[in-house]
């Protein structure tokens, strides 16, 4: 468009199947069943260590969430093992594959370890495929990320985490959460010290079941894609012509 030309109508029309566009249309968001059953969050962390931090940062926002009405399940990944070293059919794969499915939320809570989150962290991840058949154990569920530092705040792990959790589709708060010097803020009795840090991950939690509430029943219309659309109609012709030889 020229400089100071005025905005007009583009006459042709877009470059798509007109059968498979949908117009968004609010009314089916009123038009959802809403769910009265309490929101359903697994919660993952990334140490194998006796006293790992980033479980004991993971219960305690579990303890939260429990308190705000959640129902929680922490997995714990001691004896899952490394993508591809193993069948699917693996216990503590499948356990990891059902949880992520009754899922309508999640927490990853990594330490940061060379300066990115843990080996145990993304082996969890890389575990929970981006589709089962028919069924997308990730996509359209929101996430809460949190880590826990050795030394001085950092916020590379939930950052990389960040990305992974758009990868698998998820709808990650805006909100997070990073413990700097991780050590200190836990008692004798593993639990986490009344501090900023700690309002933090109440914040973040508070956060997450409100995103959850708003969006768990209207999952299916928010992931609703033309492209997907697209290829489902194109593999649907596919088999009919099969078929039909």
């Amino acid at each position: 468009m020229r400089r100071g030309a005025v905005s007009e109508p583009l006459p042709e029309l877009p470059n798509i199947d007109p059968a498979l566009f949908r117009v968004p249309d609010p009314a089916q968001l009123h038009s959802a069943r809403l769910s009265t059953h309490p929101p359903r969050i697994l919660l993952l962390y990334g140490s194998l260590r006796a006293r790992s931090f980033s479980r004991l940062a993971t219960e305690e926002a579990a303890r939260l969430l429990r308190a705000m009405g959640a129902e929680t399940r922490i997995f714990y990944p001691s004896g899952l093992p490394l993508p591809d070293d193993a069948p699917d059919t693996h216990p503590k794969v499948v356990e990891l594959r059902e949880l992520a499915q009754w899922a309508e939320a999640m927490v990853w809570c990594s330490p940061e370890r060379h300066g990115a989150m843990t080996g145990i962290m993304k082996t969890q991840i890389d575990w929970i495929p981006l589709a089962v058949g028919a069924v997308r154990p990730t996509q359209g569920k929101t996430l809460a990320l949190m880590q826990v530092c050795g030394g001085s705040q950092s916020f590379n792990a939930v950052n990389q985490m960040r990305v992974l959790g758009r990868w698998m589709r998820m709808l990650t708060i805006p909100n997070q959460s990073s413990v700097a010097k991780a050590f200190l803020e836990f008692d004798e009795n593993d639990r986490m010290k009344p501090s900023a840090y700690y309002d933090r991950i109440v914040d973040v939690m508070e956060e997450l079941v409100k995103f959850t509430l708003l969006t768990r029943d209207v999952a299916p219309y928010l992931v609703d894609r033309y492209s997907e659309r697209k290829e489902s109609a194109e593999a649907l012709s596919k088999q009919v012509n099969q078929r039909a030889i």
